[in-house]
């Protein structure tokens, strides 16, 4: 058992929180139980994924996305009343972490991922360093990286060749929807793009620069982040931990 407040300092004393500047409010969002005993982690607070917090009989939800972003208009109805509503009547703890969690070189969302393709991070990119960029552990073909994050994520990425038969030697990638840091990855030397979501422009700035634009799912891409962490901080304070995967195909 542990304490929210001392939960909360060394989450957000981690990751660094105040040096992002981010689309919501980083850290604890719902106050629930003043006692820790379980996390439940996952990657978004949806009703489904707060439903199985309940079920799990969980004190806290540790989560990429959370409740709160800028632009809403600050009325708690409809969705969000439904979720509030849910995890006030059963006093759980919601933690939600954005760009810090993306960010973080140890349990960070784009750490995580290139751990499990076996890429070696060698720098960041991009704005407030979130990117990340490095070597696959061998050079490949721009299939060869789609069927490695097809295999890896059980998602089949949208693949944007560039260059035909350039070697990947060099992949830099940022999990979420950081397709607008393509032309900072190019700039940086990139082979090869990997992120999770693909608009419009990426498809043309490819096949113009050479530079090879895989999606692989926003969702798909952060489901390592939450996780790890939530685990790092079950086994420093003796917690119970459960990562609940809700699916998404996004």
């Amino acid at each position: 058992m542990t304490l929210r407040t001392e939960l909360e300092s060394y989450l957000n004393t981690l990751l660094d929180v105040g040096r992002f500047r981010d689309y919501g409010p980083n850290g604890l969002q719902v106050e629930g139980k003043p006692e820790v005993r379980k996390i439940v982690s996952g990657v978004t607070a949806s009703l489904a994924l707060i439903e199985a917090a309940v079920a799990q009989q969980a004190d806290a939800l540790l989560v990429h996305h959370g409740l709160f972003w800028k632009g809403q208009d600050g009325r708690v109805t409809g969705w969000l009343k439904g979720r509030l509503e849910l995890l006030l009547a059963h006093q759980i703890n919601l933690f939600a972490y954005h760009l810090p969690l993306d960010a973080h070189g140890e349990f960070g969302n784009n750490i995580q991922l290139g751990n499990r393709l076996k890429f070696v991070a060698q720098g960041r990119f991009g704005e407030q360093d979130l990117g990340f960029i490095g070597t696959p552990g061998q050079a490949l073909s721009t299939a060869a990286l789609g069927a490695l994050l097809t295999f890896r994520l059980g998602r089949t990425p949208v693949v944007v060749e560039g260059e035909p038969g350039r070697t990947i030697r060099r992949v830099a990638w940022c999990t979420g929807g950081a397709q607008g840091y393509f032309e900072a990855a190019i700039a940086a030397g990139a082979d090869a793009f990997i992120t999770g979501e693909i608009s419009e422009p990426q498809a043309h700035l490819a096949r113009e620069t050479g530079v090879a634009f895989l999606a692989c799912g926003h969702h798909a891409s952060e489901r390592f982040g939450a996780q790890a962490l939530a685990a790092h901080a079950a086994e420093r304070f003796g917690l119970e931990h459960q990562f609940i995967e809700i699916d998404n195909p996004a």
